[in-house]
């Protein structure tokens, strides 16, 4: 899972496991995150607007990339847990 949203937003809740790379920094930070082709890749955000790009610059990649629908808005109304830390660096 890819959050990108700032390391701010991150910091303040997260998915466990997520790795925080904003989307202006993604297509750059591709090489360094080694993700495997033939695993689903999921991006989310706040509100899933800029996960959007961030599906199709993953797809033109050639990954298997979704979004999580709602961001981590619909994540909280549903209840399920965050992660309180500050962002890793990739």
């Amino acid at each position: 899972m890819i959050d990108v949203r700032t390391p701010i937003e991150f910091g303040a809740g997260h998915i466990d496991g997520a790795v925080n790379v904003p989307v202006t920094s993604l297509a750059g930070s591709l090489p360094y995150l080694q993700l495997d082709p033939a695993r689903p890749v999921v991006a989310i955000c706040l509100t899933a607007h800029r996960s959007i790009p961030a599906v199709r610059l993953l797809l033109r990649r050639g990954l298997d990339a979704r979004q999580l629908a709602g961001g981590m808005l619909a994540w909280r109304a549903a209840g399920l847990p965050e992660a309180r830390r500050p962002a890793a660096r990739p």
